[in-house]
């Protein structure tokens, strides 16, 4: 697992275009998705925090926050762009944070309210994908993946795994039907 900052150092581009669709409303705006303590899916809005830092998420006494405290596997999606069908997808784990320092320090920054009981989480990725849909104009997807140090990820030729670390690949997935 990296962290927010291992990965950006890793894949610049790719964790800026992560920033850029998680943040193209102006704060972080997701889906997050948990799992529920019977293994299904659970998908909330969520308004993630990138920082220097890491990836944060302030969490309200919720389902959600219950998934995440039993098990901190989640799934974040941005939310879809208004100009384009672009996405980006993170996959981790949750940990929470209990440096008291540091949760206050972060809850200063982002104006975290105090009277309202919320616990902030770390993300940590193991998966990141970006997939632009509209590239200068060609309607053509393409995908960057990335797996964390010790995994592997497609790069876009069955049986060519990539590691961590190499070039992020792009994926033309439109001549790959044609």
């Amino acid at each position: 697992m990296a962290s927010w900052s291992e990965f950006a150092a890793d894949v610049p581009r790719l964790a800026d275009g992560v920033r850029r669709l998680l943040q193209q409303y102006g704060p972080g705006l997701g889906y997050l998705a948990t799992v529920r303590a019977d293994g299904g899916p659970r998908v909330h809005p969520v308004s993630p925090v990138l920082t220097e830092e890491g990836l944060f998420c302030f969490v309200i006494d919720s389902p959600k926050r219950r998934d995440l405290e039993r098990d901190g596997r989640y799934a974040l999606h941005s939310f879809p762009a208004e100009e384009s069908d672009d996405e980006a997808y993170l996959a981790g784990r949750a940990r929470l944070v209990t440096d008291p320092a540091r949760v206050t320090r972060l809850a200063r920054r982002h104006c975290a309210i105090y009277d309202i009981d919320w616990r902030l989480f770390e993300f940590s990725i193991d998966v990141a994908m970006v997939a632009q849909h509209d590239i200068a104009g060609v309607a053509r997807p393409a995908v960057q993946v990335w797996l964390e140090p010790g995994g592997q990820a497609a790069s876009g030729h069955p049986g060519q795994p990539r590691r961590a670390g190499s070039p992020t690949p792009t994926v033309d997935q439109g001549s790959a039907a044609a």
